[in-house]
């Protein structure tokens, strides 16, 4: 059987931390910017933690 390729579009979006965490950027500040206050789209920088219900399938784009 071959090996599983893990999903390279996933692994741009998404960082494991050395706990297994993973981790990415928060959605929402790419486009229609100018309508959204600057209080959130400074609220949307940087990166989060994602949500329990994802990790499972992300992990298993992963390979991991």
């Amino acid at each position: 059987m071959p090996k599983m390729k893990s999903h390279t579009g996933m692994g741009k979006r998404v960082r494991l931390t050395g706990k297994g965490k993973v981790v990415a950027e928060q959605a929402g500040k790419r486009h229609l910017l100018e309508k959204k206050s600057s209080t959130r789209t400074r609220r949307l920088t940087g990166t989060v933690e994602l949500a329990k219900a994802d990790v499972k399938r992300v992990k298993k784009l992963l390979g991991r």
